[in-house]
C-alpha cells in the first residue's frame, strides 16, 4: 500500500485554503449587506439630553465592522497581509511536500549542518512575518508582550500539556496508533528518532535548541501571531482558528502528528486569545516540546520501551 502521508498533507493544506476563501467572502458579503442595511434605514432619534446636568460625558463611538471577539487585535491588519499569508501557507506546503517525498527515500542523514539550516530558517520566516507589520505597530503591542499576568504561564502550560497528553492517550487508547501503523506509515517522527538514536553531543544539543527555543518561539510568531491574526482580520476567528491550526499541523510534514498537531494548535489560538499575549502560547508550546525531549532522553538513559510519541 502506497504512504498516504502526501495526498493527506495536500488534502489538509488545500482544507485549509477553502475554509479561508470561503468564509472570507462570506464575511465580505455580510459586511456588506449590513453597511446597505445601515445607509437604507433611518437613523433614529436617541433618547433626550438632560441640559440641566452639568456634565454628559464623551460620546463613545464603536469602531466600524464586526464586535471585536477575544483579546488579539486585527485593526492593523491590511490587505497587502494576505501576501504575506499566502507566501507562508505555499513556503510551508512546499516544505511539507518536499518532506513527505523524502522520508521515503534511504540514505537520509540529519546533520548537525541540517540543524543550523533549519533554526536559521524558523528565525527567517518569523523576521520575514515581523517585517510585514513592523510600519504599522510595534512588536510588544502587535503580539501583547507587555503582559501583567505573566506569572500564570507556569499554570496554564503544565495544564494544557498535560490535557493534550491526556488527548494523546485518549487517541491510542482508540486505536488511532494501530491504525496509522496499518496504513503503513511510520509512527515515530523523525525528530524523535534523533533524540532516540544519536549519540553525538552536536546534534542533541541543536535538536534540543530547536525544540525548545527556536521552534516555540518562531512557530508562535508565525502560526499564531501573524498567520492567525491575519487570517482573522479577513475570514473571522473560528475560521483563522482552524485554518491556522491545519497549516500548522501539515506543516511538520507528519501524518502521524496530524490530528494531535491540529487540536495542539487550536488549543494555542483559544490560549492566545484569551490572554492576549504570545508568551502565554510560547510557554504551552516551550514546555510541551521540553518535556517531549525529557521524556526521550530519560527514556533512552534508562532503556525505556517508549517508542510512540507525537
Amino acid at each position: 500500500m502506497p504512504d498516504p502521508t502526501e495526498p493527506v498533507l495536500i488534502a489538509t493544506f488545500g482544507a485549509a485554503l477553502g475554509i479561508f476563501v470561503l468564509s472570507a467572502v462570506f464575511q465580505k458579503l455580510a459586511a456588506k449587506n449590513t453597511a446597505n442595511r445601515d445607509i437604507m434605514e433611518p437613523v433614529k432619534p436617541g433618547p433626550p439630553v438632560d441640559t440641566d446636568w452639568p456634565y454628559q460625558g464623551p460620546a463613545v463611538i464603536e469602531p466600524p465592522g464586526p464586535p471585536r471577539i477575544g483579546r488579539v487585535a486585527t485593526w492593523f491588519y491590511r490587505p497587502v497581509d494576505l501576501l504575506g499569508v499566502g507566501l507562508v501557507y505555499l513556503v510551508f506546503f512546499g516544505m511539507a511536500v518536499a518532506s513527505a517525498r523524502a522520508a521515503g527515500k534511504e540514505g537520509l542523514v540529519v546533520d548537525a549542518a541540517g540543524l543550523v539550516t533549519s533554526i536559521v530558517f524558523q528565525f527567517t520566516i518569523a523576521g520575514i512575518v515581523t517585517f510585514f507589520v513592523i510600519g504599522r505597530i510595534q512588536p510588544v503591542d502587535w503580539l501583547g508582550l507587555k503582559w501583567r499576568s505573566w506569572p500564570s504561564v507556569f499554570l496554564i502550560a503544565p495544564a494544557a500539556v498535560v490535557s493534550v497528553w491526556i488527548m494523546i492517550g485518549g487517541l491510542q487508547v482508540a486505536g488511532f496508533m494501530n491504525w496509522i501503523e496499518s496504513l503503513g506509515v511510520e509512527t515515530v517522527q523523525d525528530t524523535v528518532k534523533l533524540l532516540q538514536k544519536s549519540n553525538d553531543p552536536w546534534i542533541l544539543g541543536l535538536m534540543t535548541f530547536a525544540a525548545v527555543v527556536a521552534a516555540p518561539l518562531c512557530e508562535e510568531v508565525v502560526f499564531r501571531g501573524y498567520f492567525y491574526a491575519a487570517a482573522k482580520k479577513f475570514a473571522g476567528p473560528w475560521a483563522a482558528a482552524l485554518c491556522s491550526s491545519l497549516v500548522f499541523a501539515a506543516a511538520h510534514g507528519s501524518l502521524t502528528a496530524l490530528l494531535p498537531l491540529l487540536i495542539f494548535g487550536v488549543l494555542l489560538v483559544l490560549i492566545y486569545e484569551k490572554t492576549g499575549s504570545l508568551w502565554a502560547p510560547v510557554a504551552v508550546h516551550c514546555c510541551f516540546n521540553g518535556a517531549t525531549v525529557v521524556t526521550q532522553m530519560v527514556a533512552r538513559y534508562y532503556n525505556l520501551p517508549l517508542e510512540i510519541s507525537p
